[in-house]
């Protein structure tokens, strides 16, 4: 497993890798209307290009050294709080899943958060993805939820959860 900083000329792979995760995660949770309204929104090539833009934010594509294929990716971004880095988004394609290569992007990102300097990841998951037991299982615990309106008359209805590195 390799991970790859993303560039701009990497969006349309994060979009089909969203898209492709997003339709497998989500397809029982989310209608396809918020799934297609969400998608449009978080991962326009302008809302891309802006994160890129940020120096606090990185984006990682997952790359499957084996089969030179792309798995995922992961964003995060530091400083979103006060020694926190927020862990925005990380999605593997359904084919992917079981084989390591989340559990290998949360130890990437341990590592980067801690030579930044930051001690605690925070992120949201939504309260009925299987995720959250992945995010148990490598440590994170949930310290709230929280019910968050992102237009159009959708929300989403999340679990926070929080690791903390100990240096």
């Amino acid at each position: 497993m390799k991970l790859i900083q993303a560039t701009g000329k990497d969006i349309p792979l994060i979009q089909e890798l969203a898209r492709r995760s997003w339709e497998n995660a989500y397809a029982d949770i989310l209608s396809k209307e918020q799934m297609e309204y969400m998608l449009s929104e978080m991962y326009s090539q302008k809302e891309i290009e802006t994160h890129l833009q940020n120096p606090n934010y990185h984006y990682y594509l997952i790359e499957d050294e084996n089969s030179n294929s792309y798995e995922g990716f992961i964003g995060y971004e530091h400083n979103y709080e006060d020694q926190t880095t927020k862990l925005h988004r990380i999605y593997l394609v359904p084919e992917s899943k079981g084989k390591g290569f989340g559990k290998g992007a949360l130890q990437f990102l341990n590592k980067k958060v801690s030579e930044h300097g930051n001690n605690r990841i925070i992120l949201n998951v939504n309260k009925y993805n299987t995720a959250r037991s992945f995010y148990e299982s490598q440590g994170y615990k949930v310290y709230d939820e929280g019910v968050f309106d992102i237009g159009n008359g959708f929300v989403m209805d999340d679990f926070l959860m929080e690791f903390l590195i100990h240096g």
